[in-house]
């Protein structure tokens, strides 16, 4: 014969049970969803922005700054690139060490409070692997040449065909977007005072 008070307590048990399974279920699935988001955060679409240098100054011939016109499209740059993304802006700026590009690449820099991490212009390959594996998901800005910045676009993966920048053009903004899954597509848009080629 059963104890009276055994089958409440085996049902407070098996209720217990219960609760402890779906306690562990929720936990589960609560980890399993954070562990998706971070996972799609990795791997989220990395925007790389190139522009060459503005326009130089005549002198010195060596190492030459900005001219005033040069200045003026630094300064449009940056206009362009503060809201870069409705939420965030530009996460990281690249310039080769020479005046142009960095006095190009500082107005957006001291507007957005980053820091101008140098490259070199000769080994523009092991740079664009290295910002594609350091920024996964980031928006950067990449300041170069017009003879560096087509080659770039095509290390990344993204078009093989971007036409020769002319000695005097200097208006081409290039994103390249790198999806975590898909294909890489490369958009030129213009900024600043136009180029008009030599007829």
């Amino acid at each position: 014969m059963s104890h009276p008070m055994s089958k409440p307590k085996i049902d407070v048990d098996r209720r217990r049970r219960r609760r402890r399974r779906r306690i562990q279920i929720v936990v589960i699935y609560s980890a399993i969803a954070l562990g998706l988001a971070w996972f799609f955060e990795l791997q989220a679409t990395t925007t790389v922005i190139f522009v060459r240098h503005a326009e130089k100054a005549m002198t010195p011939a060596d190492d030459p700054g900005l001219s005033e016109a040069g200045q003026r499209r630094a300064a449009e740059l940056a206009r362009q690139l503060l809201d870069a993304d409705v939420i965030a802006g530009v996460d990281a700026i690249y310039a080769t060490p020479y005046r142009r590009t960095e006095e190009t690449a500082m107005v957006v820099a001291e507007a957005l409070g980053l820091a101008i991490t140098s490259y070199d212009a000769a080994n523009t390959e092991t740079i664009m692997d290295r910002i594609v594996k350091d920024h996964k998901g980031e928006i950067i800005l990449v300041v170069g040449h017009s003879d560096t910045v087509p080659a770039m676009i095509g290390f990344m993966g993204a078009s093989k065909k971007v036409p020769a920048i002319d000695a005097g053009e200097y208006d081409n903004i290039y994103i390249v977007s790198i999806p975590w899954f898909g294909k890489t597509k490369t958009i030129r848009l213009r900024y600043g005072e136009p180029y008009i080629p030599a007829q």
